[in-house]
């Protein structure tokens, strides 16, 4: 049964990640397995265990073994669907033969013991993923909206300079288009309209999952106090904090040179447009405007 670390994208959810990847009991899908459609099973099962014996090694080695989001082996093993969707998945998308290959995806990279934990960011897909594993405890990585926007416009894969309708999110919602427009199409503002929607859906996902299952922890709070809140995520998952996860811990810098980088990156005017369109979201999440 596999646990999930979530978030919208450019959150910080790559950090808490790969410091849980160090965490001797975690497992998850290798960037070898999402390149190598032939990875043998021992090895599909083992790959973490492996890369954290290895991450004194060459960095080479230790990259091609570290986590994955797997969007190619899941796409390849299981179905587009999940890796690139328009929309949200809910509940209302899983079919028996879609949960039967996502639950031999997870069962054939699960070492006996273990605990799996794997990443998706974009569309939360938390609606969907429950009613597969209805077990299953959702980290739900938050960031500051105009830092995320910020982000997102400096990204080469970001496809929003060819508007809303060039984009892989789907058309925005009436009201937020017409904000848009109002605000004269400006495209970091856009960026900022896509968190807002995509923390629109992760509100809706977090009502289809037991809130004993979903634990919101601020990439802000995680840089500021690492410890306090790696131990929140490591209890939430139910994994003890060992010596070994501790050495990990101390050899990684938590820096927040770039936590609010957006405020010299981006120009008043578009800080105020973000300001002004994010702000109920932002108070929601305790930031201040």
């Amino acid at each position: 049964m596999p646990d999930f670390l979530i978030g919208t994208g450019r959150c910080g959810s790559t950090l808490a990640y790969e410091v849980l990847a160090h965490h001797p009991a975690v497992g998850f899908v290798s960037r070898l397995d999402n390149r190598w459609a032939r990875t043998p099973r021992p090895l599909r099962r083992h790959a973490a265990t492996i890369y954290r014996r290895l991450r004194t090694g060459p960095v080479t080695v230790s990259r091609r073994l570290g986590p994955s989001e797997a969007y190619v082996a899941l796409s390849r093993e299981v179905s587009p669907m999940i890796t690139d969707p328009y929309r949200d998945l809910t509940a209302e998308d899983v079919t028996p033969w879609l949960a039967g290959r996502l639950r031999r995806f997870f069962d054939d990279r699960t070492a006996p013991g273990g605990r799996f934990v794997h990443k998706f960011t974009g569309w939360p897909r938390a609606g969907f993923l429950h009613a597969v594993f209805p077990e299953a405890r959702f980290v739900h990585i938050v960031r500051d909206g105009r830092a995320v926007a910020n982000s997102l416009v400096q990204m080469p894969w970001w496809r929003g300079h060819l508007g809303s309708a060039g984009w892989r999110f789907g058309p925005l919602p009436d009201a937020y288009a017409q904000e848009w427009e109002a605000g004269g199409q400006c495209l970091v503002h856009l960026a900022g309209l896509g968190w807002k929607t995509m923390m629109d859906r992760y509100e809706d996902a977090r009502t289809a999952v037991p809130s004993d299952q979903w634990l919101d922890v601020r990439y802000e709070d995680l840089l500021t106090d690492p410890r306090k809140h790696l131990d929140r995520i490591l209890g939430f998952y139910e994994l003890p904090w060992t010596r070994d996860f501790e050495l990990s811990l101390e050899r990684r810098r938590f820096s927040r040179g770039r936590a609010e980088a957006y405020r010299t990156d981006l120009s008043a005017r578009q800080l105020a447009l973000l300001d002004s369109s994010l702000s109920d979201h932002l108070h929601r999440y305790g930031y201040r405007v």
